[in-house]
């Protein structure tokens, strides 16, 4: 039992990391979804999160008014989630150039804040971006090219993070991985979650609307719930800084996973392969299966140990575990050495499915992360 326990465990860490984007690969080159973009640019509405950004609100602005788009075809909504700092009377400011606040005198979270600046909105294509994103010139008409495929119903930016050499987190080469597999999926059939920085959608998708639930994760299974794909256009790119520590990226990953478990709770059909194809062989692989990753490690570690006197070959699978392990806390512990690859990697790992436990315990014990903390970069 303990070697079953052992090999199954570890096969599906591995799956989930590597096997996955294997399988995209390999499907990949057998079938390939191409989009069918065009120099289209149809009315859309930029929708701006913000909560207490007082410091950062007019760069944004400033930054959007910037971007290349036939401005009677544009229009900027500032969704204020309940700022109490100058971030509205900064964007009061910008009334004369056309830029529209809406702002719920309660804090009831991000959603919430969207769902307001919907209400108002007037393009069919809706755009969401967050305050610490800063976009190229050209992303607006890249990400609306994307639209004139009638199979579209959701296009993500691809992300680029600007790394602070001071800073040693990993960030950077999660966001570098994920950006491969959304290009993957892209390819195949559809990506599983947008970027919550910067994405668009048809806004007929918008009309059952969430405001408890996250918009990037939910607005993809609602698309292809209605046939549609959603996909990643390299083309449209976001950037952003690396968050400040390693505390704050525990805390964004952890009210992620938090609240990426509550939809899939609340849409569980979502993954009957029977009836959703391939793409809920995506959402297994790439959602799920990487949330339970710190269970199969725990089952790998202890089924490990019992399996310790057995054979030489258990011995070295344990001391490679051990070796991990040792790296990651001195990757956590002394900041310098964590600027090297090998601790790097083993570190952030760590402390990323440290965040998805921490995440899965809060959830099952009722908690849900509907207050919206944007990340402090």
């Amino acid at each position: 039992m303990a070697e079953i326990i052992f090999w199954v465990s570890l096969s599906l860490i591995l799956y989930a990391y590597f096997g996955y984007p294997a399988l995209l690969y390999l499907v990949s080159a057998v079938k390939s979804n191409s989009i069918q973009k065009g120099p289209v640019q149809p009315r859309i509405t930029i929708i701006i999160a913000a909560h207490n950004e007082e410091r950062s609100i007019g760069g944004k602005i400033e930054n959007t008014l910037c971007l290349d788009y036939r401005p009677e075809q544009r229009e900027i909504i500032v969704a204020s989630d309940g700022s109490t700092d100058r971030t509205n009377e900064i964007v009061l400011g910008y009334k004369d150039k056309g830029i529209i606040l809406v702002a719920p005198l309660e804090r009831k979270g991000k959603e919430h804040a969207q769902w307001q600046a919907i209400d108002v909105a007037t393009g069919d294509i809706l755009v969401f971006s967050d305050v610490a994103t800063t976009l190229e010139k050209d992303a607006l008409i890249h990400i609306a090219s994307n639209f004139h495929d009638p199979t579209i119903g959701c296009v993500s930016s691809e992300d680029k993070i600007l790394v602070d050499p001071k800073t040693s987190g990993g960030e950077g080469f999660y966001v570098k991985y994920e950006m491969l597999l959304r290009r993957l999926e892209s390819k195949v059939n559809s990506v599983v979650g947008l970027s919550g920085s910067f994405f668009a959608v048809r806004r007929n998708l918008c009309r059952e609307w969430s405001t408890i639930l996250p918009s990037d994760f939910l607005l993809v299974i609602r698309a292809v719930k209605n046939g549609y794909r959603a996909v990643i256009d390299p083309l449209t790119v976001g950037s952003y800084k690396s968050v400040r520590s390693e505390k704050e990226e525990f805390q964004r990953k952890r009210r992620t996973v938090m609240r990426g478990i509550a939809v899939l709770m609340n849409h569980p059909e979502i993954l009957n392969p029977f009836k959703y194809g391939f793409f809920s062989i995506q959402l297994i692989s790439h959602k799920l299966l990487r949330w339970l990753v710190p269970l199969f490690a725990v089952c790998v570690f202890v089924s490990n140990v019992c399996l310790i006197a057995e054979s030489p070959a258990y011995q070295v699978l344990f001391a490679g575990q051990m070796v991990f392990y040792v790296l990651a806390v001195l990757g956590l512990l002394v900041k310098p050495l964590n600027r090297n690859v090998l601790v790097k990697v083993p570190a952030f790992l760590t402390l990323v499915n440290l965040s998805i436990t921490v995440a899965w315990i809060k959830y099952l014990f009722g908690h849900r992360a509907i207050r919206w903390e944007p990340s402090r970069r």
